[in-house]
């Protein structure tokens, strides 16, 4: 299924695009596949979570996850296997725990600010793929980060909801593991790759 749309995909962009040449369509393709592959992991984890009864909070918790996973980016697996059995048992996990534990503010801000550290030494994390190389794009992602980390303690602390106070903090501790070094080693994925390049400013 996935060849036989990818295909069609590449014969549209062929034919509205034919001066293209072999290396900018390669990596359209990739771009493409790359969207593929998500839409059919995010379908995979919600019919799941519908089976589960927890489809809200697993929207939830995505949206409030990739909110900070923006601006420091962090750990990819290496195929989609992977990155599929990983996605699904932390977007299935996270919210489970979320909606069965309760933590008091003094948990929540020594997880958060222990997070925030985190942030401060290794936001934004990048990819081999996604190198971030400019001095300026990574200083402001980590004050961005750093910044949303910051009110999403706030917020887990003020409002009165067990599960969406939950979401916040755990959304944080994710996140943190994600740009680990130990995180990249574990999925065998190269670190500070933006080192590899001319920096610029």
């Amino acid at each position: 299924m996935k060849k036989k749309i990818l295909k069609i995909l590449e014969e549209i962009v062929k034919k509205n695009n034919t001066d293209i040449d072999e290396i900018k369509l390669e990596e359209i393709m990739y771009g493409l596949e790359s969207v593929y592959l998500t839409f059919e992991k995010i379908i995979f984890i919600l019919l799941i979570s519908i089976l589960l009864g927890i489809f809200k909070e697993v929207i939830l918790f995505m949206l409030i996850y990739n909110i900070i996973r923006f601006t420091s980016f962090g750990a990819h697996a290496k195929n989609s296997i992977v990155c599929l059995i990983i996605s699904s048992i932390t977007f299935l996990g996270f919210p489970l725990l979320s909606m069965n534990i309760i933590m008091s503010n003094y948990i929540k801000i020594i997880l958060g600010i222990i997070c925030i550290i985190i942030f401060l030494i290794y936001a934004p994390a990048d990819t081999e793929k996604r190198p971030i190389i400019s001095k300026k794009r990574r200083l402001t992602y980590k004050v961005c980060t750093t910044l949303i980390g910051a009110l999403y303690i706030i917020l887990s602390i003020y409002i009165k909801d067990n599960y969406l106070d939950n979401v916040f903090i755990f959304s944080l501790i994710l996140q943190s593991i994600m740009l680990l070094p130990i995180t990249y080693k574990l999925l065998g994925v190269s670190y500070n790759n933006y080192k590899n390049y001319k920096i610029d400013g």
